[in-house]
């Protein structure tokens, strides 16, 4: 009986260290309580199958069993989930294998005896256990990068073979008294285990942190050469508009010769054709910077198709010493974030000023714009995004400060709640 109970308690500590470890690194695809109730249920079956005494079964029921709750009830991948759940396997094992070499070496006879000592193993092997733990999913965050990594198919040879090297150890400690030599080399190779473990979870998640930084970091590429290569071609759409006016001497001269042909109805109609053309309509001109120009023109059309007050005052010769591409991710990012946050605001405004600090060889870009929400900041004060879907949002704010911190300036940003309004204060140094 005594065995039993410390079994079940053994269990329902795996149960906890269990849901501790997925629900601080993965996110859950379920709501808490069905999380819960599924690993709770799980290590009940698990449980019953311990209750046959055979490890080897225990040890490939526990394994497959987390494959399984990581794989349905988080967002994990097949890789991720094979790789955790072999850490977790060997971890277990080497907490446990820990405890057994020291109380082999005080009490030899406590696996085959009801004694206390069989009980202060079972309690500090998993406090050990949860312990390491803890320590683990403390240090590293929750992975929002959900994508298979092939890398931790590789790495899952090194917790494998931990256990198998669990499974030998353990066979020599069940060996009655065996030499103190022989114990030394356990107590060594246990905590070369546990290093060794430890060190290829810290490699894996690493590794997960550089991919998801390099995906973000195509994204962003991929986003500044689609809004590069968007302007360009707007830019040459502006420059065709005012060839085609510069042409309408030509046009009138037509008019002009039909109208001595007294070829009324033509006449009507090309007037009219004229009127509703498209390259007719008037190319705004905000400020001198060409490119810069062509941005801001089809912002000002977005804000008056969206009832927003657009403002733009930008000084002669202030941003030519930028670089176009650089022009175009920050004006573009700026101008689309005020955007979403003025829309469905009542006498919604954005205004937009640029000036240059001769004495200090400073550019300095001022944005305020209506604002429907308060922003939501992190800890260290950087800016969240208040969409869903987080891996394909937020990487505005990541190309302004990409462009900010190449011209080593500075950004700072504040919502002020009396007049509703957000913020954005650039300097660049050229």
């Amino acid at each position: 009986m005594e065995r039993i109970l410390l079994l079940l308690f053994s269990f329902i500590v795996e149960a906890i260290v269990f849901g501790l470890y997925s629900f601080r690194l993965f996110f859950s695809a379920y709501s808490l309580k069905r999380t819960t109730l599924s690993i709770a249920l799980a290590h009940s079956f698990l449980f019953l199958i311990s209750l046959g005494g055979i490890n080897w079964l225990n040890t490939i029921a526990y394994f497959g069993c987390s494959i399984l709750l990581l794989t349905i009830l988080f967002k994990v991948q097949t890789s991720t989930a094979l790789f955790h759940s072999t850490i977790l396997t060997a971890i277990m094992g080497i907490s446990e294998l820990t405890l057994l070499v020291f109380m082999n070496k005080y009490d030899p006879s406590f696996l085959t005896e009801s004694s206390m000592s069989l009980f202060f193993y079972t309690i500090f092997s998993k406090l050990f256990f949860f312990i390491i733990i803890y320590l683990l999913t403390h240090i590293f965050k929750k992975n929002k990068d959900t994508a298979s990594n092939p890398a931790d198919y590789f790495l899952v040879a090194i917790p494998a073979a931990s256990i198998f090297i669990i499974f030998v150890f353990l066979s020599i400690c069940k060996v009655p008294y065996y030499s103190g030599t022989i114990n030394i080399l356990i107590v060594i190779g246990t905590i070369l285990l546990l290093g060794i473990n430890l060190l290829t979870f810290g490699l894996q998640q690493y590794n997960q942190k550089k991919n998801k930084e390099f995906t973000e970091l195509q994204l962003l590429l991929q986003k500044e050469t689609d809004s590069v290569e968007y302007y360009k071609m707007l830019l040459t759409q502006n420059e065709n508009q005012s060839i085609l006016i510069h042409d309408i001497k030509n046009h009138l001269h037509s008019i002009a010769l039909l109208n001595n042909e007294n070829e009324n109805e033509k006449i009507t109609a090309y007037i009219h054709q004229l009127l509703h053309s498209s390259d007719l309509k008037e190319f705004s001109k905000v400020c001198d910077h060409s490119m810069l120009n062509a941005i801001l023109c089809r912002y000002q059309r977005k804000c008056s198709e969206e009832q927003i007050s657009f403002y733009a005052d930008i000084r002669n010769n202030t941003l030519q010493q930028i670089n176009e591409n650089d022009l175009t991710t920050l004006f573009g990012n700026l101008l689309d974030n005020a955007l979403e946050a003025a829309i469905s605001v009542l006498d919604a405004f954005i205004e937009l000023t640029v000036q240059r600090k001769e004495n200090a060889s400073l550019i300095l870009i001022t944005l305020i714009n209506s604002c429907r929400n308060i922003p939501i900041y992190t800890p260290n004060k950087k800016l969240l995004t208040t969409k869903s879907d987080t891996k394909k949002h937020g990487f505005g704010m990541k190309s302004i400060q990409k462009i900010v911190l190449k011209y080593h300036g500075d950004l700072e940003t504040y919502f002020d709640e009396k007049t509703a309004t957000f913020h954005t204060i650039i300097t660049l140094k050229i």
